[in-house]
């Protein structure tokens, strides 16, 4: 695929998550994904395959929301196979908190399918207001 071609999959994607909607994103995610988040938090490290994001990170960071959360790009850059997503994230944690994270992802695409995403967000905002997930030192 082109870069044009990147960026417009990206924004279809980010288009439906500032709607609450996953489901692009999930679809779009091949495989073989690895989704890597930077920092020292519990919820920091290296997620490899769709399988361990879906049941390690995203169904027990989606199970202390709310509601579905909300991530609304305000950039999107791109060069060849990387797109980049500057974005505001927006959810409220059954505990009342409120979890609007500031996210910058770093995303390669390879053949229409999303292959890596390396998240930089707010960490203090993680350790402040998420609860560490299930299977960490801190859960």
């Amino acid at each position: 695929m082109t870069t044009v071609e990147n960026k417009a999959l990206v924004q279809r994607i980010m288009e439906a998550r500032a709607q609450g909607d996953h489901g692009a994103f999930r679809a779009a995610m091949a495989d073989d994904f690895v989704w890597r988040i930077i920092g020292k938090t519990a919820w920091s490290g290296t997620y490899n395959g769709k399988a361990a994001v879906m049941e390690r990170l995203l169904a027990p960071l989606y199970a202390q929301f709310t509601a579905p959360s909300r991530i609304t790009p305000s950039r999107i850059l791109a060069d060849g196979d990387y797109v980049v997503v500057e974005c505001e994230g927006d959810a409220t944690t059954l505990s009342g908190e409120r979890y609007a994270n500031t996210y910058c992802f770093v995303i390669r695409v390879e053949d229409g399918m999303l292959r890596e995403l390396t998240e930089y967000c707010d960490t203090a905002l993680i350790d402040r207001v998420l609860s560490a997930p299930p299977g960490t030192a801190l859960a």
